[in-house]
């Protein structure tokens, strides 16, 4: 949560200044975040130069500090047309990388400096910024600072970020600096935390504050200031409700509200246990009582939020087929932007990875000097090497989730070429590359990502079949195999005929890696059923796809059944937009392919799909898209385990603390609410409340929907808060996914992620949700 106001330019010396005049602040929000003896923490504080680092010839010292808020990171700016020097937030940076390990640094620094380079990543677009310390010590100083304030931050209770948030809010306000706040400096307040009140309010509000009338609030006149803005009215009910042990709550009383409210099986023992997790007060506690504050704490942990907890980690069965699941995958996975001029970046790769991606494509063309590149071919988009896209997949592969990796490989390179990709494979990914089948014998099935784990498939074209290499006298003569599907797809349109397949020559070692993963064209599923083995998959163009998941969707289903299916977006989205997933999963496909650099609404619905399951990238599809007798069809729908019609009922009550979408001072957000249902054709639904005026605060509207979801085993949900504009379109606030079955009953809050889906700090929705079954119908 970030308070926006534009802050006059400042050079050193005057921010310097500016921290001496604060440094009481500072010390404030460092006992906050349990920080008040670390060293490193004092030492950002104070600030340094570093060398920045762009390019070979652009290498620049700035002054960096962190401001005494103790989150947001100030530096020194030469650039004379920017009206205030540029800042970021410790809530901005996804990661701190000690070293040369970025593509910049490896680039243009020295060896030498390796212990002094380290490397700040964002959750955004945003570039990396690489610096270069004066020492080995202050580089360690920097990195460590940084991580410590990034994981107390992370530590932080929703009470205490909002306290944290609202007192420098406040202190931003407090123009004069002496700690106090007249009428002026708290409307000023108000709207840097997005409500906007006309003057007869804010003077009511004043005057209710100020009880000694000298015209400012000071000390306990702020406390009750802050008491009122952030009273909830709608926990003080639902508390009410329940605190039947002299006003507060019992474990009795909690436990009864956990099995009626929250429909919870539970016992005595469990509702004492989150008296003793989330129970701020040690009196309350020892009584085994529950107090409205530390009630309110419990409803904004993992048990007080919507998604079911218990799916938080890997929960579903592993050791199925490998095409028996949904598999999170990327397409053209090294662009950070578009597909016509954006640069191509192994960071790409890296941030894919680490959201859970399990299929990565690898554009491959011959490079000079030998070496293979990565790039959107006949286009403007830079190009990577091919090793050094595979040391950063080998490096990052496994830090999110240790599932199989599988790498798709479009290749355009020439025969000595692809040797050299074979070898880089090879020699880099060591023994956790699969180059034989598992087992002794010819196997008659995938295996599971549970035997997968931590290994690398490679996807791409073979020369012989998999069989051949079980027996000794095969060999094979025949070089030549026709391009992959999507190669020349780029300039064709979805309607046109496609033209004739180009042929490759393949080289031996790069064709013999290839074991699970083997692309062929598609020529009809009869064709697929005749003639080709499980290890054989084809991709499909999205037009292509969602055309026979239309109107061929159970032969689409039981051709997935056996086989892997990849889809992958029209070349025609130079964009780098992306298409709706749904319906692809819905007919069984696995690997959905979609451009993850774009934020957009498929890939919100592909993030809550891929959300339980411990973030594994493989999600076990429903028992009756695994059935070779399947009868399922997500078009026409008829009676079937899949048809378990439930009515879900809805409340929408309010909102906390949404961040404003315009930057400037006097914009303040008019939100509404949008649900949206998202599976099979008559499961597809959307309702929204009405907008509430100038509130981005604590706006409330206790709206009422109903649902009628036929196959909850394919149905996501997709809570979307926009900011109202009666003359253009709506503005996009915050988002949150997930899959209908990963629900819970009850009151809960539901967290919202930016358009990047990362988390917005302290924004959330507070909503009731209710899940009955009903008679199951036909379409």
């Amino acid at each position: 949560m970030h308070c926006i106001e534009r802050e006059p330019r400042r050079t050193k010396s005057e921010e310097l200044i500016h921290y001496a005049q604060n440094k009481k602040v500072a010390q404030i929000n460092v006992e906050l975040l349990g920080l008040s003896e670390d060293p490193n923490l004092q030492f950002l504080l104070s600030g340094g130069d570093l060398l920045k680092v762009r390019s070979s010839s652009w290498k620049k010292t700035r002054f960096y500090k962190l401001r005494e808020d103790c989150k947001t990171l100030w530096y020194e700016s030469h650039k004379n047309l920017r009206p205030s020097n540029p800042t970021f937030t410790v809530e901005d940076i996804a990661a701190v990388r000690q070293g040369r390990q970025t593509e910049g640094l490896r680039k243009y620094t020295d060896e030498k400096v390796e212990g002094r380079a380290f490397s700040i990543l964002f959750k955004s677009r945003r570039k990396n910024l690489d610096l270069i310390a004066s020492s080995e010590v202050e580089a360690k100083q920097w990195i460590s600072g940084l991580e410590k304030l990034m994981s107390n931050m992370g530590k932080l209770t929703h009470q205490q970020k909002t306290e944290h948030w609202i007192f420098n809010c406040m202190r931003k306000a407090d123009k004069d600096g002496n700690n106090k706040m007249c009428l002026k400096e708290l409307k000023s307040f108000m709207r840097h935390i997005n409500i906007e009140v006309d003057d007869d309010y804010a003077q009511l509000l004043f005057e209710k504050c100020d009880t000694s009338k000298c015209g400012y609030l000071d000390g306990k006149e702020i406390e009750h200031f802050y008491e009122i803005l952030t009273h909830r009215e709608e926990i003080d009910v639902i508390y009410a409700s329940y605190a039947k042990t002299g006003g507060m709550m019992s474990a009795e009383d909690l436990r009864n509200f956990l099995i009626k409210e929250q429909r919870e099986a539970v016992d005595l023992n469990h509702a004492l246990t989150l008296i003793n997790k989330y129970e701020p007060d040690d009196t309350a506690k020892e009584k085994k009582m529950m107090t409205k504050d530390g009630f309110l704490m419990y409803l904004h942990q993992p048990e007080g939020l919507i998604f079911n907890p218990a799916h938080k980690s890997v929960y579903q069965d592993m050791t199925q087929p490998l095409n028996h699941y949904f598999i999170s995958s990327s397409h053209n996975t090294y662009l950070m932007e578009d597909q016509l001029k954006g640069p191509s970046s192994t960071e790409a790769y890296i941030r894919a990875l680490l959201k859970s991606c399990r299929c990565v494509e690898l554009d491959c063309w011959d490079g000079s000097d030998g070496e293979p590149v990565i790039y959107h071919g006949y286009t403007l988009t830079s190009k990577i090497l091919f090793k050094d896209a595979i040391k950063a997949i080998k490096d990052y592969a496994f830090k999110t989730s240790e599932y199989p990796v599988i790498l798709s490989l479009e290749n355009h390179c020439s025969v000595e070429q692809q040797k050299i990709m074979a070898q880089h494979m090879i020699s880099i990914l060591g023994s956790a590359l699969v180059t034989k089948p598992l087992g002794h014998q010819m196997p008659t099935g995938f295996p599971s990502p549970e035997e997968l784990k931590g290994r690398f498939v490679i996807k791409g074209k073979r020369l012989n079949k998999l069989e051949d290499s079980f027996t000794t006298d095969a060999s094979t003569t025949e070089d030549i195999v026709s391009e992959e599907e999507e190669s020349g797809d780029d300039a064709k349109e979805e309607d046109q005929k496609p033209k004739k397949n180009k042929k490759l020559k393949l080289a031996k070692e790069l064709s013999d890696i290839v074991i699970y993963c083997k692309s062929v064209h598609f020529h009809g599923f009869e064709d697929a059923k005749d003639n080709q083995g499980f290890y054989e998959m084809s991709s499909f163009k999205e037009g292509k796809a969602l055309k026979l998941a239309e109107e061929s969707a159970n032969p689409y289903i039981h051709h997935n059944v056996d086989k892997l299916s990849r889809i992958y977006p029209a070349g025609l989205r130079t964009d780098s937009s992306n298409y709706n997933p749904v319906p692809l999963w819905n007919a069984g496909c696995q690997i959905v392919a979609l451009n993850f650099q774009t934020p957009c609404t498929e890939m919100d619905v592909h993030q809550g799909r891929f959300l339980p399951n411990g973030l594994s990238g493989y999600i076990l599809k429903p028992p009756y898209l695994r059935d070779r007798a399947t009868e399922f069809d997500p078009v026409t729908l008829t009676r079937g385990p899949w048809l378990q019609h439930k009515a879900f009922h809805i409340m929408v009550i309010s909102a906390q603390q949404l961040p404003k979408v315009n930057k400037k001072k006097s914009s303040i957000v008019d939100p509404l609410v949008r649900v949206e249902i998202y599976g099979v054709n008559i499961d597809v639904a959307q309702k929204e409340t009405e907008h509430i005026d100038n509130n981005g605060f604590q706006p409330m509207w206790n709206a009422t929907f109903q649902f009628d979801v036929y196959v909850p085993e394919l149905a996501l949900v997709r809570f979307v808060v926009e900011d109202y504009d009666s003359t253009s379109d709506n503005e996009f606030v915050g988002q949150y996914s997930l899959p209908f079955t990963s629900i819970q009953c009850g009151y809960h809050h539901v967290p919202l992620l930016n358009m990047n889906g990362d988390l917005l700090p302290s924004a959330c929705l507070f909503v009731h949700t209710m899940i009955l079954d009903e008679e199951p119908q036909p379409s």
